[in-house]
């Protein structure tokens, strides 16, 4: 059976052959954010800036093997990094109207622009990134292309936006408590969250945040969601140095079972099995794992979360939405005292983590119990029923990729051991090479 290439490696062996040029890529691409512009995908487009950027790219890199890995390609990029001449929003107003416009380049801008990609624009979020619908009382909410019925998810929510309808072959974002991953199960997408601390992982990446806003910068890391797992090492490598790896053969898999899952709806837990199933063919050994403090997960990361955002957003907390102020509020409440026992659960949790890593090569989970967010219905309880399924990763600080399952909105988060993110990219791709 013939398996089609990957859009990644379409896009360039089109331009390596001279079948398009940059200037066609950034003009089909642009068109495409132009006729989804309701779903309030970008914050900032400049189309002028775009095709600029594009003819610099033909005019420095006229021969085809001269050119960098990322030549041409449209990377969306999240409101929350700066991009020289934009204002940093973070999906917030206030913010829009107090931040001044960058005069440099953040940190992962000039990363995507040294790998020759080009930027389309700066993608909506859930304002300060803390949140995970992808709602936005500021700028509207962030609704699917494919249906403007159900939101994206969040935070990283234009990034979403931006992969499925098209106007982005990839997009940056971040993910503190699974706002890479669950934009991307919900939109029906790949998403990768990197390793927390890619320095380690990267050979040295000081600069990974500089421009960047934090939420939580003990949970905090980059990542990015496409359409093709495949696609998912060669970006990896061009933006933050990860060596591709081997992936593991006949890997022992750990998953967890029905007994954490008891509030997934049918669906979800429908398309888990299906996972399992796939899992088994491919080779791989699985064991029924029991997370032990798990359920703790989600209270550990909360806490810890809020009081660090809390930190970033000092003196504003009354200038955004209600249920963020009131996180703010209540994260800057906490003393020392009540922190102290948040942060040893933390470790012993950590430890626990690294007791399944000496048993299993990946551990796989829902990524959300729920399939779909609907724009129209209240979404108050939605945060913390997917941060049960999201958090445990999270504090691991460990590398996790969000697989789209076999019923859309659906997912699949297979995690690595910290710092095993190139093994963990070769095994996805080597899942989604498979007939």
């Amino acid at each position: 059976m013939m398996i089609a290439d990957s859009p990644f490696t379409e896009l360039c062996r089109s331009l390596s052959s001279g079948a398009s040029t940059a200037v066609e890529v950034a003009a089909e691409f642009a068109r495409k954010a132009d006729g989804s512009a309701s779903h309030n995908t970008y914050l900032y487009r400049n189309d002028d800036e775009l095709f600029e950027q594009a003819r610099r790219l033909e005019a420095s890199f006229p021969d085809a093997g001269s050119r960098p890995a990322l030549y041409g390609v449209p990377i969306s990029l999240k409101d929350c990094f700066d991009l020289a001449g934009t204002t940093t929003t973070c999906g917030s107003k206030f913010y829009a109207q107090h931040n001044l416009p960058a005069t440099d380049d953040s940190g992962m801008a000039k990363r995507l622009k040294d790998s020759g990609a080009l930027i389309p624009g700066k993608t909506h979020l859930h304002p300060l990134a803390y949140g995970i619908t992808g709602q936005n009382p500021d700028y509207g909410d962030c609704l699917q292309p494919r249906d403007a019925s159900l939101l994206t998810g969040g935070s990283s929510s234009g990034a979403a936006a931006s992969v499925q309808e098209g106007s982005a072959l990839a997009a940056i974002g971040t993910d503190t408590g699974g706002s890479v991953r669950v934009p991307a199960a919900l939109c029906g997408l790949v998403g990768y969250r990197a390793s927390h601390g890619l320095a380690s992982v990267a050979g040295g990446w000081p600069e990974a945040w500089d421009g960047a806003a934090h939420l939580a910068a003990s949970f905090d890391t980059v990542g990015f969601l496409l359409r093709d797992a495949r696609d998912a090492a060669p970006i990896a490598h061009a933006l933050f140095g990860i060596t591709p790896q081997q992936p593991p053969i006949a890997p022992h898999i750990g998953y967890v079972g029905h007994s954490f899952l008891d509030d997934c709806d049918a669906d979800v837990l429908s398309a888990y099995e299906t996972w399992r199933e796939l899992l088994l063919k491919s080779g791989a050994e699985l064991t029924e794992i029991l997370p032990a403090g798990w359920e703790r997960s989600r209270e550990i990361f909360a806490g810890i979360q809020a009081h660090e955002a809390s930190t970033y957003h000092r003196g504003h907390y009354d200038e955004f939405e209600p249920a963020i102020t009131q996180r703010l509020h209540w994260g800057a409440s906490l003393t020392e005292a009540d922190l102290d026992p948040l942060r040893q659960q933390l470790v012993e949790f950590r430890a626990a983590m690294d007791e399944l890593w000496a048993r299993f090569d990946l551990l796989v989970l829902p990524v959300a119990p729920v399939s779909r967010l609907v724009a129209a219905e209240d979404q108050s309880d939605a945060r913390a029923r997917i941060l049960r399924y999201t958090t445990p990763f999270s504090l691991a600080g460990v590398p996790v990729v969000s697989l789209p399952g076999t019923l859309f909105g659906t997912g699949v988060q297979v995690a690595a051991a910290p710092g095993r993110d190139g093994a963990l990219l070769a095994y996805v791709a080597s899942l989604a090479q498979k007939p």
